[in-house]
């Protein structure tokens, strides 16, 4: 299946790092829902992803079907479902990935502004952007130097 630089992407990060027997679990329930995933009665053209055990990437290509409320509802309901399953957070927003040495790592909010303060995180540093939209954002700015990053504005004062 391929998809149009322009297809829609969520992004869900757990706050904790899933095994790989839970990894396997899981998509099995991700390409269930995918495959059976419609908006309005149409099949949408979709897929689900788990990336480095912790992110949760469903990808829609509109150029077929559009998500619409009710389909983006039936996303989240899975989401939900598998936190609740599994005992993680997939949706607080205040937990900040970054990657050291090719592991990620997720802490809450304050550790990371912490871990820049005495310079753990650096403009160097690679951070995760789970706020991309588009699949090509996705490829391009998903996992980008920390000086590259919306984090770099918000957190700019404690470089």
């Amino acid at each position: 299946m391929s998809f149009s630089p322009q297809s829609k992407v969520w992004i869900y990060q757990s706050d904790r790092e899933f095994s790989d027997q839970e990894v396997s679990a899981i998509q099995q329930q991700l390409d269930g829902f995918t495959a059976q995933w419609k908006a309005h009665g149409h099949q949408l053209q979709a897929k689900a992803e788990i990336r480095y055990n912790y992110f949760i990437i469903f990808t829609v290509d509109e150029a077929t079907a559009g998500a619409t409320g009710c389909s983006i509802d039936a996303s989240v309901r899975i989401i939900k479902g598998i936190e609740t399953e599994y005992g993680a957070d997939l949706f607080n927003r205040f937990n900040m990935a970054y990657k050291v040495d090719g592991k990620v790592i997720v802490v809450n909010k304050e550790d990371f502004e912490t871990l820049i303060s005495i310079k753990n995180i650096t403009p160097d540093s690679i951070v995760f952007n789970n706020m991309v939209q588009t699949l090509e954002d996705f490829q391009t700015k998903w996992e980008v130097p920390f000086r590259d990053s919306w984090h770099n504005k918000v957190f700019a004062d404690l470089l």
